[in-house]
């Protein structure tokens, strides 16, 4: 912790963590290409810092949401790809060619506008073709699909196909029958369309086995250490944040008090409690209110009342009083209380836990795994 009483909160993210997981997607998927998926500020991680650490191990291949995710992406990874999942439109389209940037086009529409403004340019433009196999989101659905299989010549004129993709649904659940079901609609949208990479699985879709891994797969939240099959279930990936909140103020109280907002927690015993400087406007969700917990040193102190927006309370009485001091800083989610646990605490998934987190928390990267 920095000796800087004014640096409140913390996320600690372990670059080389980053690095390993990658690592073990690419043990996993079997020889398929492992791209990374950087999106939402990498995970609420930080994309410039997780692509430089991801383009070092080997990674030249990256999916981004936003265009403007993929504008600032391209000068931290050099040449790779970079795939960005919006699809194109008319204003976009000088864009996407300044910054070399691969739209995943998402409907007929955007192919034939793609293929438009390809004509006018001096070599074919790249192109990925998202295709919808249940989820009704973005993608091909079925009537468009089906246009695309009868006239693919004319409409792929001009383009380079370098990636057919669809997207699980319920990858997190082994055993769901949806996973069988869109595995069986893009095998069958697949056997419709020209010959080109196809790409089916996120992290979750990974641990399916390998006949979710095709020729790509695009890992996520493993990546940045979630696990993807959820709370409960053995990670096989390495811790990359910690987020951590400084103690501002230690308290002695009886026991006929209240703590917080709505004196929703009542003290039953002579306790020590600690103001920590973290709360709703930094990410630490409202809903952890009177159930989450935070540690030090391996010990845990449940959280006192409602998080308000700067400041959670916590019931430190059972840490032992060595530990305890103004300016230490407290885990809400990391070595000690894994991100899945809090997230469920909190009654969402680790995905929103880390991508919630507000600028007031500090990034601090280390090189290290651990």
């Amino acid at each position: 912790m920095s000796s800087n009483i004014f640096e409140t909160a913390r996320l600690t993210v372990r670059l080389g963590a980053i690095a390993a997981n990658y690592r073990k997607f690419r043990e996993l998927s079997g020889g398929a290409i492992v791209s990374g998926v950087v999106k939402a500020d990498g995970y609420g991680c930080g994309a410039v810092q997780a692509a430089r650490t991801l383009r070092e191990a080997g990674c030249d291949t990256f999916f981004v949401a936003r265009l403007s995710e993929g504008v600032a992406l391209r000068p931290v990874v050099g040449g790779a790809r970079i795939f960005v999942l919006d699809g194109v439109q008319s204003e976009t389209i000088a864009a996407y060619v300044s910054h070399r940037l691969t739209p995943v086009l998402n409907s007929l529409a955007e192919i034939e506008l793609w293929s438009a403004a390809a004509k006018k340019a001096p070599t074919a433009f790249d192109a990925a073709i998202h295709i919808d196999t249940g989820m009704n989101r973005l993608g091909l659905g079925a009537e468009d699909l089906s246009a695309l299989a009868a006239g693919s010549k004319s409409h792929l004129a001009n383009l380079n196909l370098v990636l057919l993709m669809s997207h699980l649904a319920c990858a997190d659940d082994a055993a769901a029958q949806m996973n069988r079901n869109q595995l069986a609609r893009f095998r069958a949208a697949l056997a419709m369309l020209p010959p080109a990479p196809a790409s089916f699985a996120s992290s979750g879709g990974v641990l399916l086995g390998k006949d979710y891994v095709f020729d790509m797969v695009r890992p996520g939240i493993g990546l940045y250490g979630g696990n993807p099959q959820g709370a409960g279930k053995p990670n096989k990936f390495a811790v990359v944040a910690q987020l951590t909140g400084t103690i501002l103020q230690l308290r002695r109280v009886d026991s006929a008090g209240t703590v917080g907002y709505g004196a929703t927690f009542r003290i039953g015993r002579k306790s020590v409690l600690a103001s920590v400087a973290l709360g709703y406007a930094d990410g630490l969700m409202r809903a952890m209110s009177n159930k989450g917990a935070a540690a030090i040193a391996g010990h845990r102190a449940p959280i006192a009342g409602r998080v308000s927006m700067d400041l959670v309370t916590l019931d430190v009485t059972d840490i032992p009083a060595k530990l305890l001091k103004i300016g230490m800083p407290m885990e809400f989610f990391g070595d000690t209380i894994a991100l899945e646990e809090a997230a469920a605490t909190a009654g969402t998934a680790n995905y929103e836990m880390l991508t919630s987190l507000g600028p007031r928390i500090r990034r601090y990267y280390v090189e290290g795994a651990r």
